[in-house]
């Protein structure tokens, strides 16, 4: 069954894959004026890699600053969480508790035998509960370092990765998300004083919401990319799209959202992405946007590296280096850059610069 705009004609109008996930997931045309849409419309956003996952949000913008995305999450329009396959995530309040609901129980039940590793169980869990509540009851916000001294003050160890687990099991069940960073510090505060209450949708409207959102943002995308990205079983995953009906559409092997982008203004020749940027980690099949013989350059030992994309495809890595007043950016390109293509990436520099509020200056 298709809806709308096939991708038959997206090639018509000499679309290919590359173009059309560009504009979907507003890297390119028009931008969005507030982070908080930015996460509405993508569902959400990777976000282990904090200053990454800033510049993952402000290049999705018309225009956007580091302090701006974080004033957002200060004010609480942004929510740092981990929603998805166990990962770090900036998602929208109203989507926090669904989410969780949807996605987490199936994240917890992978996690025994780590757990076992840990020497953690619920009995574990359930002690580590209060002496968290008390310390973060009032709308207050403590450090990771903060809350690990609490829990060790009640006689529960946080050494090796204990505390961490502990406090991901915590946000996973609903207890605790991120607050707005200390310093360099990340923090925490309870969820359900944090984030307004917000009607939770049933499993039905869940499947059917996550699926519309992937595919309208993320598409063309299969359904193994929403498997990988969402967590969900396959079962759940068809379920999803069956639910979500007519606001998606087929064209072979491809799904996507029936409405098509507002803008048809051409991607600009270079991006520089963040590392674990949507782009990139949002599809189990990446070949569209990048090349397997390149595969291990960006994604080495699982981390996902800056990649330079040129002519929507990924054509290296880079890396900054944060100098006083300034910030170098070292190109790591797969193929030495024609001068047209440099200029391209300098131009996508001067983008990154102005969101940092410094000069940037190509190594």
């Amino acid at each position: 069954m298709q809806y709308g705009l096939s991708l038959r004609t997206v090639r018509k109008r000499t679309l290919n894959i590359a173009d059309w996930r560009l504009r979907n997931q507003r890297i390119a045309g028009a931008g969005f004026k507030r982070p908080g849409e930015v996460v509405a419309w993508m569902g959400a956003v990777q976000a282990q890699d904090y200053l990454g996952a800033l510049w993952a949000l402000g290049l999705r913008m018309k225009t956007a600053t580091e302090k701006t995305i974080e004033q957002a999450i200060a004010k609480r329009a942004v929510i740092r969480t981990w929603p998805l396959r166990g990962t770090l995530h900036f998602v929208e309040p109203a989507d926090v508790r669904w989410m969780l609901a949807l996605l987490a129980p199936r994240v917890i039940a992978g996690r025994p035998a780590r757990y076992r590793q840990l020497g953690l169980d619920q009995a574990v869990f359930d002690r580590s509960r209060d002496p968290l509540v008390r310390a973060l009851e009032g709308d207050r916000q403590l450090t990771r370092d903060a809350l690990y001294k609490k829990l060790e003050a009640a006689g529960i160890s946080t050494a090796g990765q204990r505390g961490i687990h502990i406090l991901q099991r915590h946000a996973l069940d609903g207890l605790l998300c991120f607050a707005p960073r200390q310093g360099k510090q990340p923090a925490f505060a309870l969820l359900e004083e944090w984030v307004p209450a917000a009607r939770i949708l049933d499993r039905d409207e869940a499947l059917a919401a996550l699926a519309e959102r992937y595919f309208t943002s993320r598409g063309p995308a299969t359904l193994q990319d929403f498997t990988w990205w969402s967590g969900l079983t396959v079962a759940d995953a068809k379920k999803g799209i069956e639910l979500a009906g007519p606001r998606l559409q087929k064209e072979a092997i491809y799904w996507l959202g029936a409405k098509a982008p507002r803008t048809t203004a051409a991607p600009a020749p270079a991006y520089l992405l963040p590392p674990y940027d949507e782009y990139t980690v949002a599809y189990r099949d990446r070949s569209a946007v990048l090349d397997p013989a390149h595969g291990r350059m960006v994604s080495g030992n699982g981390i996902f590296y800056p990649t330079i994309v040129l002519g929507g495809q990924v054509a290296g890595t880079w890396k900054r280096e944060l100098k006083k007043g300034s910030v170098v950016i070292t190109l790591s390109p797969f193929k030495p850059l024609k001068k047209k293509e440099r200029q391209a990436v300098a131009r996508a520099a001067e983008q990154y610069g102005r969101f940092l509020g410094k000069p940037v200056f190509l190594a």
